[in-house]
């Protein structure tokens, strides 16, 4: 048995109203709205069908999650259809804070804060100010849980991680050292509800290893369709 798992998938959670309403959520702790139910469940069958059903040599899965709600109920339901694993919760996979500008529409915030809010969306850290968590931060924490969880099994297991946008792309920034490869690069285009990431190893020779970027922004066909963001 190998001292990593075989692969690592980083789910982000299903739509909630907030970001139909196109909030910041940050640590709050909000529901699936049921567009969002109606998507886990449509990732659940489609992550069961593509790594599940086509991988018998991979015998087991880890399921972790954030211990927000959206995060965990999405990881349920790709629970609920294997049927014989848990998910396990993670403070370390919680969605970034963004401090006083949590749960605020990102059109007040706009209003509100002209210039802080502009720094934000430039990369340039303006949210700081409000008691955010520095991106910094936010990939550390999200690197030592994947370096963590991904050494508890061998190549016979692949690991499942249910988290969010913010988490998911400030870990893979830092997991993949882009930022430090080119500082011009500000961030990666935000993970659509439900959708995921697939990351596989490459073992070097002295015994460490480095993990690939194989799918991002992946999700089931009908996301591709205007099925996904119906009202239902």
């Amino acid at each position: 048995m190998s001292d990593h798992v075989r692969s690592i998938f980083l789910v982000r959670h299903g739509r909630t109203s907030y970001n139909a309403a196109h909030k910041l959520q940050g640590q709050v702790d909000i529901p699936l709205d049921a567009v969002g139910e109606w998507q886990v469940r449509q990732t659940a069958e489609a992550l069961k069908s593509l790594y599940v059903d086509r991988r018998p040599e991979v015998r087991h899965r880890l399921i972790v999650c954030s211990d927000l709600r959206r995060a965990h109920a999405t990881a349920q339901a790709f629970a609920d259809v294997l049927g014989d694993v848990a998910p396990v919760d993670d403070p370390r996979v919680r969605e970034r804070s963004f401090g006083e500008w949590d749960g605020h529409a990102v059109s007040e915030l706009a209003e509100r804060y002209p210039e802080d809010f502009r720094s934000w969306a430039e990369f340039r850290g303006g949210e700081l100010k409000y008691g955010a968590e520095p991106k910094e931060a936010v990939g550390r924490r999200g690197v030592r849980a994947l370096e963590d969880w991904s050494t508890r099994a061998g190549d016979d297991t692949d690991l499942f991680v249910f988290s969010h946008g913010a988490w998911i792309a400030q870990t893979l920034q830092t997991l993949l050292s882009i930022s430090s490869v080119d500082p011009t690069f500000s961030t990666m285009v935000s993970l659509r509800n439900a959708h995921w990431v697939r990351l596989t190893p490459m073992d070097n020779p002295d015994g460490t290893v480095r993990w690939r970027l194989m799918d991002y922004n992946h999700g089931p066909a009908i996301a591709d369709t205007d099925e996904w963001e119906r009202e239902r």
